[in-house]
C-alpha cells in the first residue's frame, strides 16, 4: 500500500483501513429518507433535522416523525417562521423536549444568517447543536474531515482498540481514536459507514464479527472479548415518583381540560391535563386538594407508569364530567376530543388521556403481593360499604374418620417375627410381601 493511500485513508498500515469500511459501505449502505444517494449532494437542513431527531431515539421510530415533520417544515426557513405550538405539536411523541425549543431557536439563528455554517467551531454555537452533532453534520453535509462520534461509535472503536477504561471517562480517549480513523477522502461516507456497522453489525449483543470488513484488526475480537466492551460503569435507577393526573371532560362536545407546563424543564412548554407534583411520598389519599376544580372525580383503576432519563414515574388518574357551560379555570383551556392530535401532549399524557377514556387495570406482576396489584374501580366519594359475607363453599364437607383402637402390643415368637396376642383377633389388611417391620416392646 502506497504511503499517499494511507495517508488518504487517516489510518496506519495493519489497523482499521478506511478503505476496508467504505468498500463494505457501498455495498451495504441503508437507504434512509434524509440519506442523500450515490452522486447526489447532501442537504444540510435534512442531515441537521436527522441527526437531531436522532439523539437517544431509534431510527425506526424516526423514520415517519422524519417524514411528516418534513412535509410540514420543507425548509429551515419555514421551521423558523412556524408558531411554537405547531412545533411542539410536530415533536411530541419524540420525546426530550427541549430539542424541539432549541431545534427552532437554531433554525431562526440559520435562518437569519441565510445558511448553516460549515465549519466545526461554527455549528459549535448553534443552539442545541453538541460535539457529535455539529461533527456529523460537519463530515456529512460539509464533507470536512471531522468525527462523529455516537453510541454506535462508541462501540465499535472501544471493540477496535479493547478500551478498558470505562465510559463516559473513555470519551476523549475514543474521540481522539476515532478521528484518527477519519480520512481526508469521504469522510461523510466514512462517518455514515460507521455508524451502520455499529448499527448492523457491531451490535452490543451478538456481533456479526464473520462479516464484518475490520475483523482482523478488532482488539476485543482477537481477545474473544468482543460482547463486553464498552466497559461501563453501572447506572443507578432513580427513586419512583408518583402523582395524580386530572381528566375533566366536558358533556356535549367531549373537550378535555389541557394546560401549558412552563417553558423550562421537564417536558417544558408541552400540553397536559392537570396534575399534581410528583414525588417520591405523594399520598394518593390526599390528591382532591390537588384537583384543579370543584367535580365529582373517580378514581380509575391501575397506575399509568412512564420511564423516564433520570426516574420512573406512577400516575393514577382521576375523571370527572362537567358540564357544557364549565369554564376553564385560569391558565387552562378545553380541547375538543378531536382536536387533541394538534396538542402537543407528550407520551406519558397520551398514556394518561387513553387511561381515561379507556381504563385498564394494571397488569399484575408475578411474585408481587396481592396488596400491591391494581387500585380498586371506586368511586372517590363513595361510602365504605361492609365487606361481603364470606362465601360458602362448593363442597360437601366430609366427617372426619373415628380415629381406631390402639391395638395390644404383639408377641415375639423367638424367631426374630412378632404376632398378635391370641385374644385379640387379626386386623383385616392387606397382605404385603416381604419381613414385615418389627417394632420394640
Amino acid at each position: 500500500m502506497s504511503p499517499d493511500f494511507t495517508a488518504a485513508t487517516g489510518s496506519s498500515v495493519g489497523g482499521p483501513q478506511a478503505a476496508d469500511l467504505l468498500s463494505w459501505y457501498d455495498r451495504h449502505r441503508r437507504v434512509l429518507p434524509w440519506r442523500a444517494l450515490p452522486g447526489e449532494a447532501p442537504d444540510p437542513y435534512r442531515v441537521w433535522l436527522s441527526e437531531v431527531m436522532l439523539q437517544q431515539t431509534t431510527i425506526a421510530a424516526v423514520k415517519p416523525y422524519f417524514l411528516r415533520f418534513l412535509e410540514r417544515f420543507p425548509s429551515v426557513e419555514a421551521l423558523a417562521a412556524a408558531p411554537e405550538e405547531s412545533v411542539m405539536s410536530a415533536w411530541a411523541g419524540l420525546g426530550y423536549y427541549s430539542r424541539a425549543r432549541n431545534l427552532q431557536a437554531c433554525a431562526k439563528a440559520v435562518a437569519e444568517a441565510g445558511a448553516f455554517p460549515d465549519t466545526l467551531d461554527g455549528l459549535r454555537k448553534l443552539p442545541g447543536i453538541g460535539a457529535y452533532t455539529a461533527g456529523a453534520i460537519a463530515a456529512i453535509a460539509f464533507d470536512k474531515q471531522e468525527a462523529a462520534v455516537d453510541g454506535n461509535v462508541e462501540r465499535v472503536v472501544t471493540r477496535l482498540f479493547a478500551i478498558e477504561t470505562p465510559i463516559p471517562a473513555a470519551r476523549p480517549e475514543i474521540r481522539r481514536l476515532t478521528q484518527s480513523l477519519v480520512p481526508a477522502h469521504r469522510p461523510g461516507d466514512f462517518a455514515q459507514s460507521l455508524m451502520d456497522l455499529g448499527s448492523t453489525i457491531c451490535t452490543p449483543k451478538r456481533p456479526a464479527c464473520a462479516l464484518c470488513p475490520w475483523m482482523a484488526p478488532c482488539e476485543a475480537r482477537t481477545l474473544g472479548l468482543q460482547e463486553t466492551f464498552p466497559r461501563k460503569i453501572k447506572k443507578t435507577k432513580g427513586v419512583e415518583r408518583y402523582g395524580a393526573a386530572f381528566v375533566a371532560i366536558r358533556s356535549g362536545d367531549e373537550a378535555v381540560l389541557l394546560r401549558t407546563r412552563p417553558p423550562e424543564g421537564l417536558l417544558g412548554a408541552m400540553a397536559e391535563p392537570p396534575t399534581s407534583a410528583w414525588e417520591s411520598g405523594y399520598d394518593v389519599a390526599q390528591a382532591l386538594l390537588d384537583a384543579p376544580l370543584d367535580a365529582r372525580w373517580k378514581r380509575l383503576p391501575g397506575v399509568v407508569r412512564h420511564v423516564f432519563t433520570h426516574f420512573p414515574l406512577g400516575l393514577t388518574v382521576f375523571v370527572a364530567r362537567v358540564g357544557l357551560a364549565t369554564k376553564a379555570p385560569a391558565g387552562m383551556r378545553f380541547t375538543p376530543r378531536r382536536d387533541l392530535e394538534e396538542e402537543p401532549l407528550p407520551g406519558v399524557m397520551k398514556k394518561v388521556l387513553a387511561h381515561a377514556f379507556d381504563p385498564k387495570p394494571e397488569a399484575v406482576k408475578r411474585g408481587r403481593p396481592k396488596a400491591m396489584r391494581a387500585v380498586q374501580d371506586t368511586p372517590l366519594f363513595a361510602e365504605v360499604e361492609a365487606p361481603p359475607p364470606e362465601p360458602r363453599p362448593s363442597f360437601h364437607p366430609v366427617p372426619k374418620p373415628v380415629p381406631r383402637a390402639v391395638a395390644k402390643p404383639p408377641i415375639e415368637d423367638g424367631e426374630g417375627f412378632f404376632s398378635e396376642p391370641e385374644e385379640s383377633p387379626p386386623p383385616v389388611a392387606l397382605r404385603k410381601r416381604g419381613r414385615p417391620k418389627t417394632r420394640p416392646r
